[in-house]
């Protein structure tokens, strides 16, 4: 059943990712990329990475996406048509040079799978050896949700006011002046 949710969260993630890229409607595509955080969240809670999880959620999830919805409705509907009449080509940039980059970036990528090495690490063999590993019944939630509400209260706070302050900021950028 866990390796069904697994591909379930991989498909969705990796589906939506694309969607994302494909897609002309700047909109649509902001909600896609919606599902796409969630996704990878999910699958952050397959690798037992609580934390990160939760971190994306509040954080992107929350904020940083919320934000990127607010400057879309705020933007200059004229230059989003542009960009869009832009788009509409099988490339935006031109087409050399977007192979040219997804040709070195796939050359790195394949690169560095060669020549990965599955060397543990000390430290997580001493671990390993002391039974000191996180196992998949542990719950990290209580402890994190204390820590984030009393230790990591203020960073989370300030962070909400800069998000708030930009938010801000793309609202009085996207005003229209008046004209004199």
């Amino acid at each position: 059943m866990e390796a069904i949710v697994f591909y379930a969260f991989a498909a969705l993630a990796v589906g939506s990712a694309l969607l994302v890229v494909g897609l002309k409607n700047t909109a649509r595509a902001l909600f896609l990329f919606f599902v796409t955080l969630f996704a990878m969240a999910g699958l952050f809670i397959f690798a037992l990475a609580d934390f990160v999880a939760i971190t994306q959620i509040m954080v992107y999830v929350g904020g940083v996406l919320i934000l990127m919805l607010f400057a879309f409705m705020l933007s200059n509907k004229t230059l989003l048509e542009d960009l869009q009449n832009m788009s509409g080509k099988f490339l935006a940039l031109p087409n050399w040079q977007a192979l040219l980059l997804s040709l070195a970036f796939c050359v790195v990528l394949v690169y560095g799978i060669n020549e990965w090495q599955p060397i543990t690490a000390d430290w997580i063999n001493d671990n390993i050896r002391q039974g000191q590993v996180i196992q998949p019944s542990d719950n990290n939630i209580n402890q994190l949700g204390i820590k984030f509400m009393t230790q990591y209260i203020l960073p989370f706070e300030v962070i909400s006011i800069f998000l708030l302050m930009a938010l801000i900021g793309a609202a009085h950028l996207s005003r229209k002046e008046e004209q004199q």
